[in-house]
Formats: structure tokens, sequence, C-alpha cells
């Protein structure tokens, strides 16, 4: 089962809607930030490398990185596969990355197929090659698939947005902003799209590409 499927800004705005009744805070902030984006990509290889050239990096960074991997036209499985190391390294990639984005066009992962999977299969499929993680799989969920109810509690900016809108000691740990998303389900993802865009608001930058 896919479960609902972001299509549109009118399911975000249903989500948003959903989720101002459920707690206050979350209704504050988006007085704050207004209409939330759509953040709809295309799904398939090229959107799962971006997601990997962003990890650990800021979005300046990363968007510096991957104009030059466009301009290069390494975005392709097979581009990888033939550039040499000093091709990707001069694209702004380190080795671990390098290693990453190779182990990803070995994979060969079917990416229609992952249309119609669940959002715990998909996480379980990405998470077995090698350099993509929880957060990266989840954000290629949310993104790339569109899912409704996919959180990333992994995400520093979603994690400093928690601590900032509900006045925490601390940031949430990964696993304490997992509980604390359950009670915004079944759209976690709009929710998602809320924190970071009250990131945005209290930090004066973005936090997610």
């Amino acid at each position: 089962m896919t479960g609902r499927i972001i299509h549109t800004l009118a399911d975000v705005e249903e989500g948003a809607d959903h989720l101002e009744t459920v707690c206050p805070r979350l209704a504050h902030a988006r007085q704050l930030t207004g209409p939330l984006p759509l953040r709809r990509r295309p799904d398939g290889f090229a959107e799962l490398l971006s997601a990997i050239v962003s990890q650990q990096v800021s979005v300046a960074s990363a968007n510096a990185i991957w104009g030059r991997m466009k301009a290069a036209r390494l975005t392709g499985p097979r581009k990888i596969m033939w550039a040499s190391d000093d091709d990707l390294r001069a694209v702004g990639l380190s080795r671990q990355k390098i290693r990453y984005a190779r182990a990803l066009a070995e994979a060969r992962i079917d990416f229609k197929a992952l249309r119609d999977k669940a959002d715990t299969e998909i996480v379980a499929e990405l998470t077995q090659v090698p350099g993509i993680g929880i957060w990266t799989a989840e954000i290629y969920a949310m993104f790339s698939l569109g899912r409704a109810d996919v959180f990333a509690p992994g995400d520093l900016a979603l994690q400093e947005a928690a601590r900032l809108l509900y006045d925490l000691p601390e940031r949430p740990r990964e696993r304490d902003l997992r509980d604390m998303a359950e009670a915004w389900r079944p759209w976690r993802s709009v929710a998602a799209r809320l924190l970071w865009a009250y990131y945005r608001v209290a930090k004066q930058r973005e936090g997610i590409r």
C-alpha cells in the first residue's frame, strides 16, 4: 500500500489544515511561514544521486556541486560509471561520495517499481545501497515519490526547527523527534515542510534543497 500521495499544493494545504487542528505550535508556525511549498521532484537515479550529494553539506554547497555535475552531464548511471575519479573530484565530490555514487550506479534500482511499494519497503530497499542511509531514503520518498506520511527526524534543520518551535532546551535526538512526529500522522511529510519553512524564517537560511 502506497498510502496518500502529495500531488498538488491543494494536498499540502489539506495536510497543513489538519496539522493546525492537532497542534497549536504548528498552527503558529504556519502563520509565520505562509503557504508551504509543494516540493515535488521527479523520481529516478538523478534525484537519488542529488540526495547523496546533499548529505552533510550546506544547502549552498550542495547546490553548487549539483550544478557542476549537471553542467558536466554527470547525473546518469552510465556517466558515473564511465567517469574517472578525477572527473568526479573536479565537480566537488569527496572520495566517499564518489564511492557512493558508483555504488548507486551499480545497484540498478527499479525506480518504477518503487512507486508502488510501501514506505517501509522503500526505505528498506534503498538503504541496502552503500551511502544511502535512512535520511536519504526518507527524503527521496517524501519529495520524489510524494509520500504524505514520511518524516526525516535525522535531519538537523528539522531538529533545530523543533527545538525553536517547541522551546526545547536542546535539539531533540532522532529517536525523540520520530516519536514527536507520531502525533502528526497521517501528514508527517507536510509537518516536515512546515518545520523546514519555519527554520527558514527563524534562521534566515534554507534547511533543505
